[in-house]
Protein backbone atom coordinates (compact mmCIF):
# COMPACT_ATOMS: atom_id res chain seq x y z
CA UNK A 1 0.00 0.00 0.00
CA UNK A 2 3.13 2.55 0.98
CA UNK A 3 4.51 1.92 -2.66
CA UNK A 4 0.72 2.61 -4.43
CA UNK A 5 0.38 5.58 -2.34
CA UNK A 6 4.01 7.38 -3.27
CA UNK A 7 3.24 6.45 -6.64
CA UNK A 8 -0.33 8.63 -6.51
CA UNK A 9 1.50 11.11 -4.63
CA UNK A 10 3.33 11.57 -8.11
CA UNK A 11 0.82 11.41 -10.56
CA UNK A 12 -0.22 14.88 -8.55
CA UNK A 13 3.04 16.31 -8.25
CA UNK A 14 4.69 15.45 -11.68
CA UNK A 15 1.57 18.18 -13.27
CA UNK A 16 4.28 20.58 -11.75
CA UNK A 17 6.69 20.02 -14.15
CA UNK A 18 4.12 20.58 -16.98
CA UNK A 19 3.39 24.24 -15.40
CA UNK A 20 6.49 25.07 -13.88
CA UNK A 21 7.60 28.01 -16.14
CA UNK A 22 3.83 29.77 -14.93
CA UNK A 23 3.74 28.51 -11.14
CA UNK A 24 6.96 29.54 -8.84
CA UNK A 25 5.15 27.78 -5.53
CA UNK A 26 4.79 23.40 -6.18
CA UNK A 27 2.25 22.02 -4.20
CA UNK A 28 2.06 18.46 -3.13
CA UNK A 29 4.75 18.04 -0.29
CA UNK A 30 7.24 17.59 -2.62
CA UNK A 31 9.65 19.69 -0.07
CA UNK A 32 10.93 22.08 -2.67
CA UNK A 33 10.31 26.27 -2.73
CA UNK A 34 9.97 27.09 -6.23
CA UNK A 35 10.30 25.38 -9.91
CA UNK A 36 13.71 26.90 -10.30
CA UNK A 37 14.81 23.48 -8.92
CA UNK A 38 12.21 21.08 -10.87
CA UNK A 39 14.27 19.37 -13.29
CA UNK A 40 12.28 18.24 -16.23
CA UNK A 41 13.91 17.35 -19.19
CA UNK A 42 12.14 19.05 -22.37
CA UNK A 43 15.26 17.75 -25.04
CA UNK A 44 16.99 14.90 -23.47
CA UNK A 45 15.42 11.23 -24.37
CA UNK A 46 17.80 9.27 -21.64
CA UNK A 47 16.04 10.24 -18.33
CA UNK A 48 12.86 10.99 -16.84
CA UNK A 49 12.32 12.60 -13.15
CA UNK A 50 9.16 11.78 -11.25
CA UNK A 51 8.87 13.51 -8.02
CA UNK A 52 7.59 12.13 -4.73
CA UNK A 53 6.76 13.67 -1.31
CA UNK A 54 9.59 14.95 1.09
CA UNK A 55 11.69 15.64 -2.79
CA UNK A 56 11.85 12.17 -2.95
CA UNK A 57 13.03 12.25 -6.65
CA UNK A 58 12.59 8.89 -9.00
CA UNK A 59 15.27 8.79 -11.69
CA UNK A 60 14.77 6.13 -14.73
CA UNK A 61 17.44 5.82 -17.85
CA UNK A 62 17.07 4.35 -20.96
CA UNK A 63 18.93 4.58 -23.94
CA UNK A 64 18.03 7.15 -25.73
CA UNK A 65 18.58 5.58 -29.11
CA UNK A 66 16.61 2.55 -28.41
CA UNK A 67 13.03 1.90 -29.30
CA UNK A 68 10.77 -0.86 -29.70
CA UNK A 69 8.14 -0.50 -32.49
CA UNK A 70 8.10 3.12 -32.49
CA UNK A 71 8.05 3.17 -28.37
CA UNK A 72 10.34 3.83 -25.86
CA UNK A 73 12.35 0.69 -24.63
CA UNK A 74 11.67 -0.40 -20.91
CA UNK A 75 13.91 1.27 -18.33
CA UNK A 76 17.47 0.23 -17.86
CA UNK A 77 18.21 1.75 -14.47
CA UNK A 78 16.13 3.23 -11.96
CA UNK A 79 17.19 5.37 -8.43
CA UNK A 80 15.29 7.22 -6.41
CA UNK A 81 17.15 10.12 -5.06
CA UNK A 82 16.87 11.36 -1.35
CA UNK A 83 18.01 14.21 0.64
CA UNK A 84 20.89 12.90 2.54
CA UNK A 85 19.91 11.10 5.99
CA UNK A 86 16.48 11.51 4.75
CA UNK A 87 14.11 8.48 6.06
CA UNK A 88 11.99 9.03 3.31
CA UNK A 89 10.00 5.79 1.67
CA UNK A 90 10.96 5.03 -1.80
CA UNK A 91 8.69 2.37 -4.06
CA UNK A 92 10.10 -1.34 -5.46
CA UNK A 93 12.69 -1.22 -8.15
CA UNK A 94 14.93 1.89 -7.43
CA UNK A 95 18.20 2.17 -6.08
CA UNK A 96 18.40 4.46 -3.20
CA UNK A 97 20.91 7.51 -3.71
CA UNK A 98 21.52 9.67 -1.13
CA UNK A 99 22.22 13.39 -2.15
CA UNK A 100 23.88 15.69 -2.64
CA UNK A 101 26.72 13.53 -3.15
CA UNK A 102 30.02 13.68 -1.17
CA UNK A 103 32.31 12.21 -4.03
CA UNK A 104 32.13 10.81 -7.55
CA UNK A 105 34.61 9.40 -10.52
CA UNK A 106 33.74 10.25 -13.77
CA UNK A 107 34.59 8.73 -16.65
CA UNK A 108 34.27 10.70 -19.84
CA UNK A 109 34.99 14.55 -21.46
CA UNK A 110 31.25 14.77 -21.51
CA UNK A 111 30.53 14.07 -18.03
CA UNK A 112 33.26 16.19 -16.70
CA UNK A 113 31.86 19.07 -18.84
CA UNK A 114 28.56 19.19 -16.80
CA UNK A 115 30.71 19.30 -13.74
CA UNK A 116 32.55 22.46 -15.21
CA UNK A 117 29.44 23.83 -16.01
CA UNK A 118 28.02 23.88 -12.54
CA UNK A 119 31.44 24.43 -10.63
CA UNK A 120 31.26 21.49 -9.01
CA UNK A 121 35.09 19.82 -9.39
CA UNK A 122 35.22 19.77 -5.39
CA UNK A 123 32.89 16.42 -6.04
CA UNK A 124 35.28 14.78 -8.06
CA UNK A 125 38.20 12.40 -6.47
CA UNK A 126 39.05 10.70 -10.10
CA UNK A 127 38.83 10.60 -13.79
CA UNK A 128 40.27 8.04 -16.47
CA UNK A 129 42.85 10.13 -17.80
CA UNK A 130 44.19 13.43 -18.42
CA UNK A 131 45.03 13.45 -22.60
CA UNK A 132 43.56 16.12 -24.15
CA UNK A 133 42.57 17.52 -20.58
CA UNK A 134 42.59 21.92 -20.66
CA UNK A 135 41.11 22.69 -17.64
CA UNK A 136 43.76 23.76 -15.56
CA UNK A 137 41.63 23.65 -12.19
CA UNK A 138 41.51 20.04 -13.04
CA UNK A 139 44.83 19.48 -13.55
CA UNK A 140 46.15 21.13 -10.65
CA UNK A 141 43.84 18.87 -9.05
CA UNK A 142 45.41 15.81 -10.32
CA UNK A 143 49.00 17.11 -9.52
CA UNK A 144 47.98 17.34 -6.08
CA UNK A 145 46.43 14.16 -5.91
CA UNK A 146 43.30 15.51 -4.90
CA UNK A 147 42.19 13.25 -7.94
CA UNK A 148 42.98 10.44 -8.95
CA UNK A 149 43.38 8.62 -13.00
CA UNK A 150 41.95 5.41 -12.89
CA UNK A 151 43.03 4.20 -15.42
CA UNK A 152 41.07 3.74 -18.85
CA UNK A 153 37.35 1.80 -19.42
CA UNK A 154 38.56 -1.78 -19.53
CA UNK A 155 41.39 -1.43 -17.72
CA UNK A 156 40.62 0.34 -14.23
CA UNK A 157 42.89 0.56 -10.99
CA UNK A 158 40.23 -1.19 -9.13
CA UNK A 159 42.62 -0.02 -5.76
CA UNK A 160 42.95 3.51 -6.90
CA UNK A 161 38.92 3.59 -7.24
CA UNK A 162 38.32 2.47 -3.52
CA UNK A 163 40.93 4.82 -2.84
CA UNK A 164 38.85 7.71 -3.96
CA UNK A 165 36.28 6.49 -1.71
CA UNK A 166 33.06 7.79 -4.01
CA UNK A 167 29.64 7.30 -3.37
CA UNK A 168 28.66 6.87 -6.85
CA UNK A 169 30.68 6.58 -10.22
CA UNK A 170 29.44 8.24 -13.68
CA UNK A 171 29.39 5.68 -16.33
CA UNK A 172 29.23 5.11 -20.17
CA UNK A 173 27.58 1.93 -20.09
CA UNK A 174 27.27 0.81 -23.87
CA UNK A 175 31.20 1.93 -24.46
CA UNK A 176 34.33 -0.70 -23.41
CA UNK A 177 33.14 -1.20 -20.53
CA UNK A 178 35.30 -2.49 -17.84
CA UNK A 179 32.67 -2.61 -15.02
CA UNK A 180 32.07 -5.69 -13.53
CA UNK A 181 34.87 -5.10 -11.63
CA UNK A 182 33.85 -2.26 -10.64
CA UNK A 183 30.44 -3.68 -9.70
CA UNK A 184 31.75 -6.07 -6.92
CA UNK A 185 32.98 -2.82 -4.79
CA UNK A 186 29.56 -2.21 -4.34
CA UNK A 187 30.26 1.58 -5.30
CA UNK A 188 27.12 2.77 -7.04
CA UNK A 189 27.30 3.11 -10.85
CA UNK A 190 25.07 6.05 -12.75
CA UNK A 191 24.85 5.69 -16.24
CA UNK A 192 25.15 8.99 -18.02
CA UNK A 193 23.99 8.24 -22.02
CA UNK A 194 24.44 11.91 -23.14
CA UNK A 195 26.78 10.84 -25.58
CA UNK A 196 23.78 8.85 -27.31
CA UNK A 197 21.48 11.87 -27.43
CA UNK A 198 20.15 12.69 -30.89
CA UNK A 199 19.95 16.52 -30.82
CA UNK A 200 22.75 18.88 -29.40
CA UNK A 201 20.19 20.48 -26.70
CA UNK A 202 19.39 17.07 -25.53
CA UNK A 203 23.27 16.31 -25.30
CA UNK A 204 23.90 19.52 -23.06
CA UNK A 205 20.46 18.93 -20.96
CA UNK A 206 22.30 16.35 -18.96
CA UNK A 207 23.92 18.70 -16.65
CA UNK A 208 20.46 18.77 -15.28
CA UNK A 209 20.90 14.95 -14.70
CA UNK A 210 24.52 15.82 -12.84
CA UNK A 211 22.96 18.67 -11.07
CA UNK A 212 20.63 16.34 -9.06
CA UNK A 213 23.40 14.20 -7.85
CA UNK A 214 25.36 17.56 -6.60
CA UNK A 215 22.49 19.76 -5.55
CA UNK A 216 22.99 22.13 -7.76
CA UNK A 217 19.42 22.46 -9.79
CA UNK A 218 18.74 25.98 -9.59
CA UNK A 219 22.58 26.44 -11.58
CA UNK A 220 21.55 24.03 -13.94
CA UNK A 221 18.24 24.86 -14.94
CA UNK A 222 19.75 28.98 -15.77
CA UNK A 223 22.85 27.57 -17.44
CA UNK A 224 20.56 25.51 -19.32
CA UNK A 225 17.94 27.86 -20.42
CA UNK A 226 20.66 30.72 -21.92
CA UNK A 227 21.88 27.91 -23.76
CA UNK A 228 18.54 26.92 -25.02
CA UNK A 229 17.50 30.07 -25.58
CA UNK A 230 20.80 31.34 -27.53
CA UNK A 231 20.33 27.92 -29.62
CA UNK A 232 16.96 28.06 -30.91
CA UNK A 233 17.52 31.92 -31.61
CA UNK A 234 20.24 31.34 -34.03
CA UNK A 235 18.34 28.37 -35.19
CA UNK A 236 15.71 30.65 -36.21
CA UNK A 237 17.55 33.18 -37.40
CA UNK A 238 19.26 30.30 -40.19
CA UNK A 239 15.49 28.61 -40.85
CA UNK A 240 13.86 31.96 -41.56
CA UNK A 241 17.01 32.48 -44.44
CA UNK A 242 17.67 28.68 -45.47
CA UNK A 243 14.49 27.01 -44.67
CA UNK A 244 15.03 23.22 -44.09
CA UNK A 245 13.65 20.97 -45.75
CA UNK A 246 14.03 22.59 -49.19
CA UNK A 247 16.47 22.16 -51.51
CA UNK A 248 18.23 24.63 -52.31
CA UNK A 249 21.82 25.90 -53.49
CA UNK A 250 21.73 28.51 -50.80
CA UNK A 251 22.09 26.03 -48.39
CA UNK A 252 25.85 23.94 -48.89
CA UNK A 253 26.43 20.42 -48.36
CA UNK A 254 28.72 18.89 -46.07
CA UNK A 255 30.42 16.00 -45.12
CA UNK A 256 32.74 14.97 -42.04
CA UNK A 257 35.45 12.54 -40.82
CA UNK A 258 38.50 11.49 -42.35
CA UNK A 259 40.39 8.02 -43.52
CA UNK A 260 41.81 6.18 -40.55
CA UNK A 261 43.01 2.17 -41.13
CA UNK A 262 41.38 1.97 -44.55
CA UNK A 263 38.45 3.22 -43.23
CA UNK A 264 36.17 5.99 -43.23
CA UNK A 265 33.83 6.73 -40.22
CA UNK A 266 31.12 8.66 -40.67
CA UNK A 267 28.34 9.63 -38.51
CA UNK A 268 24.88 9.09 -39.57
CA UNK A 269 21.88 11.07 -40.72
CA UNK A 270 20.40 11.13 -37.21
CA UNK A 271 23.42 11.80 -35.13
CA UNK A 272 23.53 14.83 -33.40
CA UNK A 273 26.29 16.57 -35.36
CA UNK A 274 24.06 15.73 -38.38
CA UNK A 275 21.32 17.96 -36.51
CA UNK A 276 24.17 20.64 -35.95
CA UNK A 277 24.40 20.88 -39.73
CA UNK A 278 21.34 21.25 -40.46
CA UNK A 279 20.08 23.85 -37.72
CA UNK A 280 23.18 25.69 -38.78
CA UNK A 281 21.83 26.01 -42.39
CA UNK A 282 23.44 22.77 -44.27
CA UNK A 283 22.87 19.57 -45.50
CA UNK A 284 24.31 16.33 -44.31
CA UNK A 285 25.43 14.20 -46.90
CA UNK A 286 24.46 11.38 -45.21
CA UNK A 287 20.93 10.63 -44.65
CA UNK A 288 19.96 7.53 -43.37
CA UNK A 289 18.53 7.03 -39.83
CA UNK A 290 20.94 5.65 -38.40
CA UNK A 291 22.14 7.49 -34.83
CA UNK A 292 25.85 6.13 -34.45
CA UNK A 293 27.99 5.95 -37.31
CA UNK A 294 29.26 3.60 -40.61
CA UNK A 295 32.26 2.67 -41.60
CA UNK A 296 32.94 3.00 -45.01
CA UNK A 297 35.19 2.21 -47.33
CA UNK A 298 37.32 5.33 -49.23
CA UNK A 299 35.17 4.70 -52.24
CA UNK A 300 31.96 4.45 -50.89
CA UNK A 301 32.46 7.69 -49.25
CA UNK A 302 33.84 9.51 -52.34
CA UNK A 303 30.53 8.45 -54.09
CA UNK A 304 28.60 10.08 -52.00
CA UNK A 305 31.38 13.44 -50.73
CA UNK A 306 32.57 14.22 -53.73
CA UNK A 307 30.76 17.44 -54.66
CA UNK A 308 30.15 18.38 -51.26
CA UNK A 309 30.52 21.94 -50.82
CA UNK A 310 32.20 21.16 -46.75
CA UNK A 311 34.31 19.13 -45.16
CA UNK A 312 34.24 19.29 -41.40
CA UNK A 313 37.29 17.40 -39.10
CA UNK A 314 38.47 16.99 -35.77
CA UNK A 315 41.61 15.93 -34.88
CA UNK A 316 44.64 15.63 -32.64
CA UNK A 317 46.96 16.79 -34.90
CA UNK A 318 50.56 17.43 -33.43
CA UNK A 319 51.10 21.08 -34.46
CA UNK A 320 49.90 23.86 -37.10
CA UNK A 321 47.46 21.25 -39.64
CA UNK A 322 47.19 22.19 -43.01
CA UNK A 323 46.35 21.46 -46.61
CA UNK A 324 49.20 19.95 -47.05
CA UNK A 325 49.01 17.22 -44.06
CA UNK A 326 45.64 16.68 -45.21
CA UNK A 327 47.10 15.44 -48.86
CA UNK A 328 49.63 13.77 -46.89
CA UNK A 329 47.46 11.56 -44.74
CA UNK A 330 45.57 10.89 -47.89
CA UNK A 331 46.66 11.71 -51.52
CA UNK A 332 43.29 11.09 -53.03
CA UNK A 333 41.54 13.70 -50.00
CA UNK A 334 43.24 16.51 -53.60
CA UNK A 335 39.77 14.73 -55.03
CA UNK A 336 36.82 16.12 -52.84
CA UNK A 337 35.58 19.13 -53.84
CA UNK A 338 35.34 21.01 -50.74
CA UNK A 339 39.64 20.27 -50.43
CA UNK A 340 39.83 22.07 -54.36
CA UNK A 341 37.61 24.80 -52.83
CA UNK A 342 39.44 25.20 -49.25
CA UNK A 343 36.40 24.57 -47.63
CA UNK A 344 37.57 22.45 -44.70
CA UNK A 345 35.97 23.05 -41.69
CA UNK A 346 38.53 22.16 -38.75
CA UNK A 347 39.14 21.71 -35.02
CA UNK A 348 42.22 20.76 -33.28
CA UNK A 349 41.44 18.91 -30.29
CA UNK A 350 45.24 19.44 -29.30
CA UNK A 351 44.49 23.36 -29.25
CA UNK A 352 40.93 23.44 -28.09
CA UNK A 353 39.11 21.92 -25.75
CA UNK A 354 36.61 20.49 -27.30
CA UNK A 355 34.76 17.39 -25.80
CA UNK A 356 35.65 18.61 -22.59
CA UNK A 357 33.30 22.16 -22.52
CA UNK A 358 31.64 22.26 -26.48
CA UNK A 359 29.10 19.33 -25.07
CA UNK A 360 27.77 22.06 -22.97
CA UNK A 361 27.84 24.82 -25.15
CA UNK A 362 26.18 23.79 -28.36
CA UNK A 363 24.99 27.39 -28.89
CA UNK A 364 28.76 28.08 -29.34
CA UNK A 365 29.05 25.47 -32.02
CA UNK A 366 26.39 26.15 -33.41
CA UNK A 367 27.29 29.75 -34.04
CA UNK A 368 30.84 28.23 -35.27
CA UNK A 369 29.13 26.26 -38.17
CA UNK A 370 26.37 29.22 -39.05
CA UNK A 371 29.01 31.98 -39.32
CA UNK A 372 31.31 29.43 -41.86
CA UNK A 373 27.99 28.38 -43.84
CA UNK A 374 26.30 31.86 -43.71
CA UNK A 375 28.59 34.17 -42.65
CA UNK A 376 26.54 37.50 -43.87
CA UNK A 377 24.30 35.93 -40.64
CA UNK A 378 27.43 36.42 -38.25
CA UNK A 379 29.60 38.94 -39.83
CA UNK A 380 31.07 39.76 -36.64
CA UNK A 381 31.28 36.01 -35.25
CA UNK A 382 34.61 34.55 -33.96
CA UNK A 383 34.98 31.05 -34.21
CA UNK A 384 35.69 29.21 -30.51
CA UNK A 385 35.81 25.59 -31.75
CA UNK A 386 35.05 25.61 -35.59
CA UNK A 387 37.39 27.76 -38.40
CA UNK A 388 38.17 27.60 -42.05
CA UNK A 389 41.41 25.76 -42.43
CA UNK A 390 43.71 28.56 -43.59
CA UNK A 391 44.67 28.04 -47.43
Amino acid sequence: MKNVFLLLTALVVISACRHARQNRQLVGGTGLEDSTLLICPQYAQGFTVKYLADNVRLVEVVDPQAHDDGERMPVGYAFALVQRGSQAEIPEGYERVEVPIRSTIVMTSLQLSNFTALAAHDYIKGITGTKNLYNEDILQRVREGRIQKIGMEGNFDTELILAANPDVIFISPFKRGGYDTIKETGITLIPHLGYKEQTPLGQAEWVKFVAMFVGREREANEFFLDIEQHYNTLKEKVAAQYPPNVQSPKRPTVFSGEMHGGNWYAVGGRNHLAQLFRDAGADYIIKDDNTGGINLEYEQLYATAANADYWRILNSYPGEFSYDALLASEPRNALFRAFKEKHVIYCNMRQTPYYESAPVEPDQVLADLVAIFHPELLPDHEGKYYRLLKP
